[in-house]
Protein backbone atom coordinates (compact mmCIF):
# COMPACT_ATOMS: atom_id res chain seq x y z
CA UNK A 1 0.00 0.00 0.00
CA UNK A 2 1.09 3.62 -0.43
CA UNK A 3 0.50 6.35 -3.14
CA UNK A 4 1.31 6.34 -7.23
CA UNK A 5 2.53 9.50 -8.63
CA UNK A 6 4.38 10.11 -12.04
CA UNK A 7 7.17 12.28 -12.69
CA UNK A 8 8.88 14.03 -15.51
CA UNK A 9 12.50 13.55 -17.07
CA UNK A 10 11.39 15.85 -20.43
CA UNK A 11 9.10 13.96 -21.98
CA UNK A 12 9.28 10.43 -20.49
CA UNK A 13 6.76 9.61 -17.61
CA UNK A 14 8.49 8.17 -14.82
CA UNK A 15 6.36 6.35 -12.16
CA UNK A 16 6.88 5.92 -8.53
CA UNK A 17 4.82 4.22 -5.96
CA UNK A 18 5.60 5.52 -2.10
CA UNK A 19 5.42 2.87 0.33
CA UNK A 20 2.62 3.85 3.33
CA UNK A 21 5.88 3.22 6.33
CA UNK A 22 7.80 5.87 4.00
CA UNK A 23 4.28 8.46 4.19
CA UNK A 24 4.26 7.32 7.64
CA UNK A 25 7.60 8.57 8.43
CA UNK A 26 7.25 12.26 10.02
CA UNK A 27 4.63 10.76 12.50
CA UNK A 28 1.44 10.52 10.67
CA UNK A 29 -0.66 7.63 10.51
CA UNK A 30 -1.78 6.73 7.36
CA UNK A 31 -4.74 4.28 7.96
CA UNK A 32 -7.13 5.48 5.26
CA UNK A 33 -7.11 6.50 1.50
CA UNK A 34 -7.49 10.57 2.33
CA UNK A 35 -5.08 10.69 5.04
CA UNK A 36 -2.45 8.53 2.71
CA UNK A 37 -2.88 11.34 0.34
CA UNK A 38 -2.90 13.91 3.02
CA UNK A 39 0.70 12.58 4.58
CA UNK A 40 1.85 12.71 0.90
CA UNK A 41 1.11 16.70 1.00
CA UNK A 42 2.93 17.45 3.98
CA UNK A 43 6.10 15.53 2.94
CA UNK A 44 5.74 16.17 -0.96
CA UNK A 45 9.17 18.50 -1.05
CA UNK A 46 10.82 15.63 0.67
CA UNK A 47 9.13 12.82 -1.39
CA UNK A 48 10.04 14.76 -4.94
CA UNK A 49 14.05 15.25 -3.55
CA UNK A 50 14.14 11.26 -2.94
CA UNK A 51 12.31 10.58 -6.07
CA UNK A 52 15.04 12.57 -7.75
CA UNK A 53 17.60 10.35 -5.64
CA UNK A 54 16.09 7.12 -6.47
CA UNK A 55 15.86 8.04 -10.13
CA UNK A 56 19.55 9.04 -10.69
CA UNK A 57 20.58 5.75 -8.99
CA UNK A 58 19.45 3.89 -12.19
CA UNK A 59 17.20 3.65 -15.20
CA UNK A 60 14.32 1.40 -14.47
CA UNK A 61 10.67 0.87 -15.73
CA UNK A 62 8.99 2.06 -12.50
CA UNK A 63 10.55 3.43 -8.71
CA UNK A 64 9.87 2.87 -5.47
CA UNK A 65 10.68 5.07 -3.02
CA UNK A 66 10.87 3.39 0.81
CA UNK A 67 11.74 4.72 4.15
CA UNK A 68 15.09 4.17 3.93
CA UNK A 69 14.91 7.02 0.78
CA UNK A 70 13.12 9.45 2.67
CA UNK A 71 16.42 9.97 5.09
Amino acid sequence: MGVRFVGYDGMTSVPFLIDKPALENNGVIAATESSLLAAFDVSRKLIYDAAREVYSQARQTSYRITVEDMK
